[in-house]
């Protein structure tokens, strides 16, 4: 298909892709990246890309602007931290050697004489995220007969967490956005996990089981968690 797609009016929001294991077009939504993916297969045909995205150009419209505000890593901005409201506050120093980051009751305090802090508080949010999530991970493993090798905390965009058959445990430090019986849902998910490599009705039992709020948790992570990457 050498002929363009046309698709002026979403060029913000559509990335589009082959994909030779694609059976058919589809049109997935990226919270992550605020954007909506347009697959299509090997030998999708010109005539049939186009209609397909004119008949979902509105979807797409609809789709994007459902999506939460983006917040980003700046001064005044206010973000949840660990079921908390919290206020990034700058104070900029050009006589500092380096940036300090305190995390207070409602205050994020950054102290730099940095223009571009945004990633050093992401860096701060990511540590702060792996100590916490780390100390809830123990406290469910702790009466356990298998315990986590390594916990690894990432920046995933679809999934919130994983674990491998070797013990092996992700987590979104993103998580920290989340409250707390959302957070305290996934961390137990993937503990359970460690003793079933499924989602047999054993699983969910140790799951509910492992969990402070098993359906608030659940329901809050399935209806919202999609809004924790419009942070920084």
């Amino acid at each position: 298909m050498s002929k363009a797609i046309d698709i002026s009016g979403l060029e913000a929001h559509v990335k589009m892709r082959r994909d030779s294991r694609a059976k058919r077009m589809a049109l997935r939504l990226d919270p992550a990246n605020r954007c909506v993916h347009f697959v299509l297969p090997r030998f999708a045909s010109h005539k049939k890309a186009q209609a397909f995205i004119d008949s979902h150009r509105q979807w797409v419209i609809d789709r994007i602007s459902e999506l939460p505000e983006y917040m980003p890593f700046e001064d005044g901005v206010n973000i949840p931290v660990l079921g908390r409201d919290v206020e990034i506050v700058v104070e900029k120093d050009l006589t500092r050697k380096s940036t300090h980051i305190e995390l207070q009751d409602h205050i994020l305090l950054v102290q730099t004489n940095l223009d571009d802090y945004a990633p050093r508080i992401k860096r701060f949010l990511k540590k702060v995220a792996r100590e916490y999530l780390t100390d809830i991970m123990d406290e469910k493993t702790a009466n356990l007969d298998r315990k986590a090798i390594k916990i690894q905390i990432r920046d995933t965009k679809s999934r919130w967490g994983s674990c491998s058959v070797d013990g092996h445990i992700s987590l979104s430090w993103r998580l920290i956005f989340a409250p707390s019986e959302a957070m305290d849902y996934v961390v137990a998910h993937e503990a359970a996990h460690l003793m079933h490599m499924d989602h047999s009705k054993r699983f969910w039992a140790l799951c509910e089981d492992l969990c402070i709020d098993y359906d608030g948790g659940k329901s809050w992570m399935r209806e919202h968690g999609h809004g924790l990457h419009r942070y920084g």
